[in-house]
């Protein structure tokens, strides 16, 4: 029996790079790419998606939803790295820590989309400590994320490694009209009722995200502190091999974050900040907007899928 057939659609992009160099290497599949001069041709991608075994889609939101849309046959399987599908009830959310039973549910599924990179950090912090009530539905959620340049796509590698690199901005914050593409998916998926304000910048670094929610205590539950935020985020996760809670000992003794400290890996650090005095508390994600939060989060998907 041959091994499967993994076809790349949109390799030249940032997250399609780097989705090829984590697989090309690897035996156990076969990889697929069409070469420049078939890129752009329609018949020429509809056959070569129907043909794999497993499709992954590089591709901007409506090339991705014109890629679906040629399949025909019915045992291609698809990872979608574009937001297209991201809060569609019929694709199975791609993040396997997310809830018990999710990397079931990816191995079997037959479309999956891939998290964004920012809402793997929000919904990893959000959803453990809604699932167990210790936050409201209905708390007004505040989060703000710096990301790699390389967050942009190739527009932004082109401003701090192209010609014009010099007259680079060092750190510009986005998205000031309040409707980022990835609200709508963290309110969804984190399970929050109300919609989450949502404030992104990009620093002058490469890739890598840290990404903070700060909360107040006097909104939260009677008895509720942040010892108990960190101990429930901490059973969520235990045990798990991508998304690693630090001790609240070792995060007493952190003075600062570093975007760029997972940078390369498939790697999450959640971390709890406490003030109690002010009854503050700050959740923090630091990961690679590459890695965790794009071709590495494909590549654990896809690990999933090709053992069922």
């Amino acid at each position: 029996m041959s091994s499967p057939l993994v076809f790349i659609d949109g390799d030249q992009g940032t997250t399609g790079l780097q989705i090829h160099e984590r697989l090309r290497d690897r035996t156990d599949l076969r990889l697929f790419t069409l070469p420049a001069a078939e890129r752009k041709d329609p018949r020429r991608r509809a056959e070569a998606i129907n043909a794999c075994d497993i499709a992954i889609l590089c591709l901007p939101d409506d090339a991705a939803r014109k890629a679906v849309d040629a399949i025909v046959n019915p045992a291609v399987r698809v990872i979608d790295a574009s937001s297209a599908h991201r809060t569609h009830p019929d694709w199975t959310y791609g993040f396997p820590e997310m809830t018990p039973g999710q990397p079931e549910r990816i191995a079997n599924a037959h479309r999956v989309t891939n998290p964004g990179c920012y809402p793997t950090g929000a919904i990893g912090l959000l959803r453990p400590l809604l699932q167990a009530g210790l936050m409201p539905g209905s708390y007004p959620v505040s989060i703000h994320a710096v990301s790699g340049y390389s967050g942009r796509g190739r527009a932004g590698v082109e401003e701090h490694e192209g010609p014009g690199s010099v007259n680079a901005r060092a750190y510009q914050v986005y998205g000031l009209e309040l409707a980022h593409k990835h609200t709508p998916e963290i309110q969804r998926h984190a399970e929050l009722t109300q919609r989450p304000l949502f404030v992104p910048a990009y620093g002058a670094f490469r890739q890598g995200i840290v990404l903070t929610v700060p909360l107040e205590l006097r909104l939260l539950a009677p008895g509720v502190d942040g010892a108990a935020l960190h101990a429930c985020l901490a059973r969520h996760y235990d045990g798990m091999a991508h998304v690693r809670v630090s001790p609240l000992e070792e995060s007493r003794a952190v003075k600062h974050l570093d975007p760029q400290v997972l940078n390369g890996t498939n790697d999450m650090n959640l971390s709890v900040f406490l003030n109690q005095e002010h009854g503050h508390v700050l959740l923090s994600a630091v990961f690679d907007n590459l890695g965790k939060g794009a071709s590495g989060a494909a590549v654990q998907n896809l690990d999933l899928m090709l053992a069922h």
